[in-house]
Order: C-alpha cells, then sequence, then structure tokens
C-alpha cells in the first residue's frame, strides 16, 4: 500500500517566504541653495553698494541694484543672491572684501 501526505500537510512544512518589496526607484537629493545677504552700515554709500552689486553679481542690473541698496538701507538687509554653495561662497567674499558688510551665509 502507498501512502501519500495530504497537500495540505506538505504545504505547511514548504510555507514560501515572502520578502519586502524594494523600490529601485532612485530618489535625487539636491543640494541646498544658499543666501548672500548684504546688510546695512554707517560708511558704506550707496553709490559703493550699488556699483558692487553690478560688479560682483552676475546679471545684475543697475535698476536692481539700487533697488537691493536701497533695502539694505531701508531694512537693515537685503538677499542679494541665492543658488548653489560655492558660487554663493564666491559672491560673498568678493563683496566682504570691497568693504560691504555682509550676513554669515545661510542656506535657503
Amino acid at each position: 500500500m502507498v501512502t501519500t501526505l495530504s497537500a495540505n500537510v506538505y504545504g505547511m512544512a514548504t510555507a514560501p517566504t515572502v520578502a519586502p518589496e524594494r523600490s529601485n526607484q532612485v530618489v535625487p537629493k539636491t543640494y541646498p541653495n544658499y543666501k548672500v545677504i548684504v546688510l546695512n552700515d554707517d560708511f558704506n554709500t550707496f553709490q559703493h553698494v550699488a556699483e558692487c552689486l553690478m560688479k560682483y553679481i552676475p546679471g545684475m542690473s543697475g535698476d536692481r541694484a539700487w533697488d537691493l541698496t536701497n533695502q539694505v538701507h531701508y531694512e537693515g538687509q537685503a538677499i542679494v543672491w541665492v543658488g548653489p554653495q560655492e558660487p554663493a561662497e564666491l559672491y560673498h567674499q568678493q563683496l566682504r572684501r570691497a568693504g560691504l558688510t555682509m550676513a554669515p551665509l545661510e542656506a535657503a
């Protein structure tokens, strides 16, 4: 006489293992932008601040430079550029070396 195991008993011994689903999707992380901020002071002239902004900030128009210079004077500070860390560090350093009073770089 041949004995056969029932499917139920055999199936219990070899229960399938369920692996957690893995996501193959890569989510790119962007680097943070940094703000270059000029602060008001009592020794830089409007003319000097506007000229420095036009000289060191790429694409800065005369009208925009004067608007930002007025903002620095009347509000105490102005964000003059926002972007990646390396150019932000360069513009910050150039403006500081030109004598402008600068806030520390901060992530945007």
